[in-house]
C-alpha cells in the first residue's frame, strides 16, 4: 500500500511514506501496551486534561490543520476549519461528560443475599482503528476521544492519501500530554492488520470505511474473537412531504448532497419528492447547484471541491454510465468544472428503477438520485428499500407528521428539516449493509470496555 500525499486540485504527489515493517508493528504494539498498563491507572481526571489540551491545540492552529486537510484530500478551507472545530468539540463532550457517564451503576436485586450489586465499567487495553480519508481528522476524534478517556489505548491505520494528517494527529496528542504508545500512527499494510486483530493484547476494532472493508475486517476480527464497530457507507433519503418549505428543503438538498463532494456517508444521496411538488423543487434543486462554483478548495468562492483522487472521480463517472446503460436518464444540473483536479461535474439520475444497480448502490460524490413518490406511504417505502440504513430526512412544516414518518424509516439517524448532521454530543451509527455500534456520546465510551459486575452477598453454601 503506497501511502503517499497527491493534492487533488493539482494532481501533484508532494509526499510519499513507506509502509511500516513488521518489526515496526510489533515494537509499537509492545510500546502500546506497556502505556495501557500506566494509563489505565491514571485518574480520570488526568486523562481528561489531555482531551481538553489536545482540544485547545486544534483551535490554536485551526488554521494550520484545516490547511492540510485541504491539501491532502482537497476539501473546501471552510469545511476544514469546520472539521477542526468539531474535532475539538468531540473532546470537550469527553472532558465534560466521561467521569458522570463512567460511574459505576448501582444495580437492584430481589435476592436478599445480595447485599450490593455493582456495574463498573474497566478499559480493555488495545483498540485498532481503522479510518477513512474523508474527514481526516474527525474519524480519529470520535474514536480516540471516548477511548482514551476510558483508559484505552489506540493504534491507527488511516486511509492511504491522508498520512500526513495521521501523523499530524500523533503529534498533537503527544505535545497534549498523551505518553508515547497512548495513540499510535501505523502505515500498516492490510496484511498487517489481521496481524494485529490476532495479537492478545489487542482487543478490538473500530472501523469506518467501505461495505467491502468492513467484510473483511469483521471476518479477521470475528476469527480472532474481536469486537468490532463498523461505520459503513449510506445512501441517506431526502423524503419532501407536500407540505414542507420548498425553499428551506431546496437549500439543504443542495448542501446535504454536495458537502464535501458529495464524499460522505450520510449525505442526502436520495431525493425522495412527492409529485405534487416534484416539478417546482426540481426547478429550484437546479439552479442551486448551478450556482456551485467549482475551483481551488482554498479560495473562499469555491462551494464545490474536487474529489478526493482523480481514481474516486473516475469511480464516480463510471458508476453513472452503468447506470444510464441500465435504464436511467443522466441530466448535467451543475456549471462547468475546471480541467485541472479531480472534479465531477454535478448530475442528477431519474428514471432509477430497483432493475438498475445504480438503485441501490451509494455515489460518493456529487450525483444526485431523485425519485417521486405517489404519497407519504411510498416515499417511507423508497426509503427503506436500500441495503443501507445510516441517515435520512424528512421535510415538512408539520413537526408532529415529521415525527411520525421518521419513525417509519429502518435507519440509525433522521433529522426533520435538516440533512443528516454530525454532531459533537448526538450519536452517530446505522444498521444493516451501514454497519453497526455506535460512535459518539456515551454508546461511543462504552463499546470497548468491560462491563464487569461487582456483587456483594451474606449467604453461607451456594446460591
Amino acid at each position: 500500500m503506497a501511502y503517499a500525499t497527491t493534492n487533488p486540485y493539482t494532481g501533484e504527489t508532494l509526499a510519499t511514506f513507506p509502509d511500516a515493517t513488521d518489526a515496526e508493528v510489533g515494537a509499537a504494539l509492545d510500546v502500546a501496551q506497556a502505556t495501557f498498563l500506566n494509563w489505565r491507572e491514571q485518574p480520570i481526571a488526568a486523562r481528561l486534561a489531555v482531551l481538553q489540551k489536545a482540544a485547545d491545540l486544534l483551535r490554536a492552529d485551526a488554521q494550520g490543520y484545516a490547511r492540510l486537510l485541504t491539501l491532502e484530500m482537497g476539501k473546501l478551507f471552510s469545511e476544514a476549519q469546520a472539521e477542526v472545530e468539531l474535532s475539538a468539540a468531540i473532546f470537550e463532550y469527553y472532558v465534560e461528560n466521561a467521569e458522570a457517564l463512567l460511574a459505576p451503576e448501582a444495580l437492584p436485586s430481589k435476592d436478599p443475599a445480595v447485599l450490593e450489586a455493582q456495574l463498573v465499567h474497566e478499559p480493555l487495553g488495545i483498540i485498532l482503528a481503522i479510518e477513512p480519508w474523508n474527514f481526516p481528522y474527525y474519524q480519529i476524534a470520535r474514536i480516540i476521544a471516548p477511548q482514551l478517556a476510558v483508559g484505552n489505548v489506540v493504534v491507527l491505520k488511516h486511509a492511504s492519501n491522508v498520512p500526513q494528517c495521521a501523523a499530524l494527529f500523533e503529534r498533537l496528542m503527544r505535545e497534549a500530554g498523551l505518553p508515547e504508545g497512548g495513540f499510535t500512527n501505523l502505515y500498516a499494510t492490510r496484511g498487517q492488520i489481521e496481524a494485529i486483530l490476532n495479537d492478545p493484547r489487542v482487543h478490538g476494532v473500530a472501523l469506518t470505511g467501505s461495505e467491502a472493508a468492513g467484510a473483511l475486517v469483521a471476518a479477521q476480527a470475528g476469527k480472532a474473537l474481536k469486537k468490532s464497530t463498523m461505520e459503513l457507507g449510506g445512501a441517506d433519503a431526502f423524503i419532501v412531504l407536500d407540505d414542507a418549505d420548498l425553499d428551506k428543503a431546496v437549500k439543504w438538498a443542495v448542501f446535504g448532497r454536495h458537502w464535501n463532494a458529495g464524499q460522505v456517508c450520510c449525505s442526502s444521496k436520495r431525493i425522495i419528492l412527492l409529485e405534487s411538488i416534484y416539478d417546482a423543487f426540481l426547478d429550484k434543486y437546479h439552479a442551486g447547484v448551478a450556482a456551485l462554483k467549482a475551483g481551488d478548495p482554498m479560495d473562499a468562492q469555491t462551494s464545490l471541491a474536487p474529489l478526493s483522487s482523480q481514481g474516486a472521480a473516475d469511480d464516480v463517472r463510471r458508476q453513472v454510465e452503468q447506470a444510464v446503460a441500465h435504464g436511467a436518464t443522466v441530466s448535467v444540473i451543475g456549471a462547468e468544472v475546471p480541467d485541472q483536479g479531480a472534479f465531477v461535474r454535478p448530475v442528477m439520475l431519474t428514471g432509477l428503477t430497483p432493475e438498475n444497480p445504480a438503485y441501490y448502490e451509494e455515489f460518493f460524490g456529487p450525483v444526485s438520485l431523485i425519485f417521486k413518490a405517489r404519497d407519504e406511504a411510498e416515499a417511507i417505502s423508497i426509503a427503506n428499500d436500500s441495503p443501507f440504513g445510516l441517515g435520512g430526512s424528512v421535510f415538512t412544516r408539520d413537526i408532529q407528521r415529521g415525527k411520525a414518518v421518521a419513525r417509519q424509516i429502518s435507519t440509525g439517524m433522521v433529522y426533520i428539516n435538516h440533512p443528516t448532521a454530525v454532531k459533537a454530543d448526538l450519536p452517530f451509527g446505522g444498521v444493516r449493509r451501514s454497519g453497526y455500534g455506535r460512535e459518539l456520546i456515551g454508546l461511543g465510551l462504552k463499546e470497548f470496555v468491560n462491563h464487569k459486575l461487582i456483587g456483594v452477598t451474606d449467604i453461607d453454601g451456594g446460591f
